[in-house]
């Protein structure tokens, strides 16, 4: 296969949604209908004995959500498939955001009860910003539903993206029947079996009066409601799709395997292969023959049995090649990448070559960092993977004297995977946490006890912002930290962040100061 069918085969997307809506269960049934797994998981224990694939970290498991991005990758009908299932949390959404880097698509799903949720509106505007194709699946309709011509509405309206029906169902919760795809013309009926495939009945004709042996007394409303969707929305087109402008909606029961192959099948054939990447310095096309990639996500202890460290690699352009040297940007130093891996969640396995859409896992003893741009020598800088200004901050201290070395080093690697950001007072030497939601510090504590048998406690900090700050005057900047000794901080880069304790304070320092920017995340 030459270099430009590699590229044209892949389809890297990435699953969001609000918590519960059923994204890390639609990850399963996608990972189930490419072949990668045999028994799909659940995210909630009480469904069947086996978890999620991509739930694989013991906290999530325990509390049946997902806190950290998973990277899974398979081959279906002949395109390779890179899955980034994200967290739905939102005190994990800094996560969501940046694996939205490394995407070149998006499935967002939508509880058909619930339709548009808080979470939703954020990440499609993160969606909107970067112009990223975006498809809706609405899901779990074996449940009582709002009615899709107003979850159509209301999608449009929230998510600010004119939409196009492609698959319609028929009733939802108890009188589900199954859907109509539109997009390839065929009956899918519904029968709940957690674990099982069902096969999909051609209809071209819905006016044929067979439709009727199938769902009886409701083909006559699908008829109406189709007219209805044919008249109300556009012919579907793909090119406003691929420009961001345009949401095609697919409808389901992730639960029951139920519309996911349709949305599979239509996704393998609409989405886009990879698309060009932006540097500071010029615009990365996929089909360039020089490398590049970027470091999007870091995740210790992805094997806790050998203390493993991985940076997720998202390749831009040119091959991949193992055993190759490639330059990290920011250091200035090339590396020899020996054991490069591709996942299937925390499962792995050595890979020989890779191309534009793929994500690389590269084993990292501290080399790397969230944003390092990696070459085969050619001088660029990736942008937009900035980390934001934490909204709870916290003391973190050493809850059990013997295990310093460990708490140290755990603390170090966790920040490193932008789980949450480490500033240390300049003031009282003293190490401040932030992050953007309180759950993190449950999964710091509970990560550092387990993965590094290390104890903390966390002690209350009143604060409001930490804003990174920047001038041309080096005076001035000397000027501002004697000022303010008890309010500055570095943080793990060792740039100076002032710590305001109240809105009024920031306010005052931003009059006072007005030849000093106060940027609000770490990128500028």
């Amino acid at each position: 296969m030459t270099f430009q069918e590699e590229i044209k085969r892949r389809r890297t997307f990435g699953i969001v949604s609000h918590p519960d809506a059923g994204k890390t269960t639609l990850t399963e049934k996608l990972l189930l209908f490419g072949g990668a797994i045999r028994v799909a998981g659940a995210v909630k224990s009480n469904k069947i004995k086996k978890g999620a694939t991509s739930d694989f970290m013991e906290i999530e498991r325990q509390r049946g959500i997902s806190v950290a991005t998973s990277v899974m990758g398979f081959e279906y009908n002949s395109y390779k498939i890179n899955i980034l299932d994200t967290p739905g949390h939102q005190d994990f959404q800094e996560d969501t955001f940046r694996t939205l880097t490394a995407v070149d698509s998006v499935i967002i799903v939508i509880d058909a009860a619930k339709g548009v949720e808080p979470q939703t509106e954020k990440l499609m505007n993160v969606c909107r910003m970067r112009k990223t194709p975006v498809i809706v699946f609405v899901n779990k309709m074996d449940r009582p539903a709002q009615d899709p011509f107003t979850l159509m509405d209301e999608i449009e309206e929230q998510l600010k993206i004119k939409v196009r029906p492609l698959s319609w169902p028929i009733n939802n919760g108890p009188d589900f029947k199954g859907v109509y795809n539109i997009f390839n013309k065929s009956l899918k009926l519904f029968k709940p079996d957690i674990q099982g495939i069902e096969e999909r009945i051609k209809f071209e004709d819905i006016s044929n009066p067979e439709l009727e042996n199938y769902i009886g007394d409701d083909a006559e409303i699908l008829r109406e409601e189709l007219e209805l969707v044919e008249g109300v929305y556009p012919e579907y087109d793909n090119a406003p799709y691929l420009a961001g402008d345009l949401a095609p909606v697919f409808f389901g029961s992730a639960l029951y395997n139920f519309g996911v192959q349709e949305l599979l099948d239509a996704f393998v054939e609409i989405a886009p292969s990879p698309r060009p990447s932006f540097t500071e310095e010029r615009e990365i096309n996929p089909e360039e023959n020089g490398f590049t990639g970027f470091v999007f996500k870091i995740h210790a202890n992805i094997d806790p049995n050998h203390r493993s460290r991985i940076a997720f690699v998202k390749i831009c352009s040119g091959e991949f090649e193992r055993n190759k040297m490639y330059k990290n940007i920011r250091l200035g130093k090339s590396f020899r990448i020996s054991s490069p891996t591709a996942f299937m969640a925390s499962q792995k396995e050595i890979v020989e070559f890779a191309y534009p859409g793929d994500i690389v896992g590269v084993p990292d003893t501290g080399n790397f960092i969230i944003g390092d741009t990696l070459t085969d020598g050619e001088v660029i800088h990736f942008k937009g993977l900035p980390s934001f200004s934490p909204e709870m901050f916290r003391y973190i201290e050493n809850a059990d004297p013997m295990k310093s070395k460990q708490l140290r080093k755990g603390v170090d690697q966790l920040m490193d995977e932008g789980v949450a950001q480490l500033f240390t007072s300049q003031f009282n030497g003293r190490q401040i946490i932030g992050t953007v939601g309180q759950l993190q510090f449950e999964v710091i504590q509970y990560r550092l006890e387990h993965e590094y048998n290390a104890k903390c406690r966390f002690e209350p900090i009143s604060m409001h912002k930490a804003c990174w700050i920047e001038t041309d005057d080096e005076d001035i900047l000397t000027e501002f930290k004697k000022r303010k000794h008890q309010k500055m901080a570095k943080d793990k880069l060792g740039r100076d962040v002032f710590m305001a304790d109240s809105k009024f304070i920031l306010q005052m320092a931003q009059d006072e100061f007005k030849d000093i920017k106060f940027h609000f995340t770490s990128e500028f």
